[in-house]
């Protein structure tokens, strides 16, 4: 599986990004996640989709950030609204195949990650 992500930027307090991730060799059997990094800070799940498609998020992003996913097209996306200064970070998508609802916040459950794409939330 190889995972290319895309569509960081900079953006106002307020605004919207669409983040892409261009998947090849992903099934339907994968997880995929989306993953940020800010600088000093770990690695943090944003939020991701089961294989059984139902959707989890982190607290700090309910409400703000979908993800979703093409499978015809082998894309995930991430839709980010209503963004914050806070939300400034590396982000990565990822995806696995043995991941369980305990194991879905964890970073090295994931088994095959993307490059980072950068957002900057600003004024």
């Amino acid at each position: 599986v190889q995972l290319q992500a895309s569509g960081g930027g900079l953006v106002q307090p307020g605004g919207s990004l669409r983040l892409s991730c261009a998947a090849s060799g992903l099934s339907r059997g994968h997880t995929v996640g989306w993953f940020r990094q800010a600088p000093g800070k770990e690695r943090e799940l944003v939020a991701g989709i089961f294989r059984s498609s139902s959707i989890f998020y982190a607290d700090s992003v309910k409400g703000r950030f979908t993800p979703s996913r093409d499978t015809g097209k082998n894309t995930v996306f991430l839709q980010m609204d209503n963004l914050r200064p806070e939300d400034t970070a590396d982000y990565y998508c990822a995806a696995g195949s043995r991941i369980i609802v305990s194991t879905r916040y964890n970073v090295n459950a994931y088994d095959y990650w993307g490059q980072g794409t950068l957002v900057t939330v600003s004024s």
